[in-house]
């Protein structure tokens, strides 16, 4: 299936003495008090700024220090490729993985491969550093290893499993590349979102049973509870009709007919008038969701990609679901 640490500076308070009498120690003290305000005021920044050279420890535990913000950079997921370009990274970005294709701007720049990246390619074009991911762990660490042992650079982002994971690994990025106040306001405006799709869907009077399927027969496969779905379908409102079990499983058609849900998502792209195929399935003409043609198409990028768009494809589920509560 395609399927944060955050890492905040520390700060240290000096203990201010307090010494003379009279006069003097009304100014001390005025001193001291002022020092403290001041002191405050900057460790409080140091928490909301970026102060190069900086050291980040990454998923795997993994210290780097970066002298300077990246002028070279090459992302190995397209969820990194996402949140880079959303900071304004065009420019920096010089390769990505094949598989990027949001933005457009990422068709333009030089592929690395996939999950069987090209190792020497990666240190043949000296970034100033390679953000990978927590998920290509199983197939790339000995990949990864070597990028290390060739003096480049290497952050495993973490494999974000929720919202919250997201929008800190979305500040962790932007911290590492000195854009973190970009990466704020991304946090900002998706949470705007997240929050305005929510309001929308309380006010369903019934809340509907869903069924998601992330690929087709002879092998469906669908999100239990556990998942970064379950918690999309969580909050808008809508019930998992495949909760009871945990992750990803398969689940037969037969099953699917029996659990009746009132809406069918398909969340893949890969074969050509899914809709109609999934209608047409044997005793499928039976489910409420045929019945009521709510079987939709979402884009997979848009919930699959812990980015920018997270909080969109939150919306187009639903709107997938709840479409009334969105015709206003």
């Amino acid at each position: 299936m395609k399927k944060l640490w955050q890492l905040w500076m520390t700060v240290a308070f000096a203990v201010l003495l307090l010494v003379g009498c009279g006069q003097e120690e009304v100014k001390t003290d005025e001193n001291n008090n002022s020092t403290q305000q001041e002191k405050a005021t900057t460790d409080e920044a140091t928490v909301d700024e970026t102060t190069f050279p900086i050291t980040m420890t990454d998923a795997v535990g993994n210290e780097i220090t970066l002298e300077e913000a990246p002028k070279t950079i090459i992302s190995m997921q397209p969820s990194n490729t996402e949140i880079l370009f959303a900071l304004g990274l065009n420019d920096e970005i010089v390769g990505v993985n094949d598989y990027d294709n949001y933005p457009e701007e990422a068709l333009e720049k030089e592929k690395i491969g996939g999950m069987e990246f090209n190792v020497e390619k990666i240190i043949a074009m000296k970034p100033d550093v390679v953000f990978a991911h927590e998920s290509a762990l199983g197939m790339g660490e000995a990949g990864f290893q070597q990028i290390r042992d060739a003096g480049v650079k290497l952050f495993v982002v973490k494999n974000a499993m929720n919202f919250n994971e997201t929008y800190t690994t979305i500040e962790e990025i932007g911290r590492a590349t000195g854009k973190l106040e970009e990466a704020q306001k991304i946090v900002e405006d998706m949470k705007a979102k997240v929050d305005e799709v929510k309001e929308k869907v309380a006010k369903v009077e019934t809340k509907k049973t869903v069924f998601i399927e992330t690929s087709d027969v002879p092998e469906i496969y669908t999100p239990g509870k556990g998942t970064f779905m379950q918690e999309i379908l969580d909050m808008v409102n809508a019930e998992n009709i495949a909760a009871d079990q945990e992750g990803w499983f398969k689940m037969e058609p037969e099953e699917i007919v029996n659990r009746n849900p009132d809406v069918i998502i398909v969340m893949y792209s890969y074969v050509e008038g899914i809709v109609e195929s999934v209608k047409a399935r044997d005793g499928f003409d039976s489910i409420t969701a045929v019945k009521n043609n709510e079987v939709v198409q979402v884009d997979e990028n848009l919930t699959s990609r812990t980015g920018p768009r997270l909080a969109e494809g939150l919306e187009e589920v639903a709107k997938a679901i709840y479409p009334e509560a969105f015709s206003e």
